[in-house]
C-alpha cells in the first residue's frame, strides 16, 4: 500500500534569474499573475486554484513537482517519510499546508493541502459545433481572437532520470501513483517509459500525472499545461510564433494520453506544453505495455525530434 494517494499535481517549481522575463513568457504563454515578491513569482490559470507555477528567484534550474494531498491526516502521514519535512504552514502566497520531501534524484516533492481558491476566470467564448453536436451553439457565432492561449490547470510533469526503477517506485509507493503505459524497450522487461496517473478509485482522472523517460541525463523534460480547447493550443501557437519563442515539438496529437499538443521553451530552455482533449481513466483500467519506437509519437504531426526527447532540464 502507498503512504498516501495524491489526487492531482499542483504546480512546478523553477528557479530564473529574471523574474521580469520569466512573468512575459508565462503571460505569452497564457498564465495570469497570481501574486509576486521579490523573490518569486506564481502564476494561476483560469481554474480556482491560486497558482499552478512557481518561479523562485536564482540560477536556472528545476526545483521540484508539487501535488494536492486529499486531507491534512495525508500530510501527517508524509511527515513519517524517511526524509521528509515536518508540516509547515506554507509562508507564501495562496498559504496552506505543505510537507516537502526529497524524490530519489534529489528533486524536491511538496505535497500541498489548504491551498487559496480564487474565483475562476471566464472564457468569452461559446461552445463549438462538431459532429454530432452541431445544437450546441444556436446563433451564436463562433469567433476566436488571436493572442495568448488560455491556460486553466497544470496537468502533468515529465522528469527524465538515469535512476529510473527508483523513481518510478518511489512516485508509486509514496504518492500513490498507478500505471497508465509502460514503454519497452526489446525485452518487455526493459521499460523506458511510464505514464503514471492519480488513483482516485472510480473517479476518472488525466491519463498522466507524471512521465518518467529512463535516460542519460538527470532533469525535467517539460511541465504540461492545460488549454482551453484545441483552438485554444492553436492560437497560443501563433501567439509564442509572433513573439519569437523557440519551438520545441508540434503541433500533434500523442498516441498515448491521445492530447492535441504543442511545446515551447521558455528563456532558460525550460520547456511547456500546451494540451487539449485527453484521454480519462480510472483506477479500474488496466495499464497498457508498448514497444518503444516513431508510431508511439501520434496518429498525425510532426516526427518525436531527438531535440526534445533528450531534453533535461537539470
Amino acid at each position: 500500500m502507498p503512504v498516501i494517494k495524491v489526487t492531482d499535481i499542483a504546480w512546478g517549481r523553477i528557479r530564473s534569474p529574471d523574474l521580469d522575463k520569466q512573468e512575459e513568457f508565462l503571460t505569452n504563454f497564457g498564465m495570469v499573475r497570481a501574486a509576486r515578491t521579490k523573490s518569486a513569482l506564481y502564476m494561476r490559470g483560469t481554474d480556482p486554484a491560486h497558482h499552478l507555477h512557481v518561479t523562485d528567484l536564482g540560477e536556472p534550474r528545476h526545483v521540484g513537482l508539487a501535488f494536492y494531498a486529499a486531507s491534512a491526516d495525508d500530510l501527517k502521514k508524509l511527515a513519517k517519510v524517511e526524509g521528509a519535512s515536518a508540516i509547515e504552514h506554507v509562508d507564501e502566497p495562496g498559504g496552506g499546508q505543505r510537507v516537502r520531501l526529497k524524490d530519489p534524484d534529489g528533486y524536491q516533492v511538496e505535497v500541498v493541502h489548504g491551498l487559496e481558491q480564487l474565483a475562476p476566470i471566464k472564457l468569452e467564448r461559446p461552445a463549438n459545433n462538431s459532429g454530432a453536436e452541431k445544437q450546441r451553439r444556436r446563433g451564436a457565432l463562433y469567433r476566436v481572437k488571436s493572442g495568448p492561449s488560455h491556460i486553466k490547470r497544470m496537468g502533468h510533469g515529465v522528469v527524465m532520470t538515469a535512476n529510473f526503477t527508483k523513481m518510478l517506485a518511489w512516485y508509486r509507493e509514496t504518492l500513490g501513483l498507478i500505471c497508465s503505459d509502460d514503454i519497452y524497450d526489446g525485452d518487455k522487461a526493459n521499460i523506458v517509459g511510464s505514464f503514471n496517473r492519480c488513483d482516485r478509485g472510480d473517479e476518472y482522472v488525466d491519463h498522466h500525472t507524471v512521465f518518467l523517460i529512463k535516460g542519460d541525463k538527470t532533469g525535467l523534460n517539460h511541465l504540461s499545461y492545460e488549454a482551453a480547447d484545441i483552438d485554444d493550443v492553436m492560437i497560443g501557437h501563433e501567439h509564442l510564433k509572433a513573439k519569437g519563442y523557440s519551438h520545441m515539438w508540434g503541433m500533434g496529437r500523442h498516441l498515448l494520453g491521445s492530447q492535441v499538443f504543442d511545446y515551447w521553451a521558455d528563456p532558460w530552455n525550460r520547456v511547456h506544453e500546451h494540451w487539449a482533449d485527453t484521454d480519462v481513466l480510472n483506477a479500474k483500467t488496466p495499464p497498457g505495455l508498448y514497444q518503444r519506437g516513431p508510431e508511439i509519437a501520434g496518429p498525425w504531426g510532426e516526427p518525436l525530434p531527438e531535440r526534445f526527447m533528450g531534453h533535461a532540464t537539470p
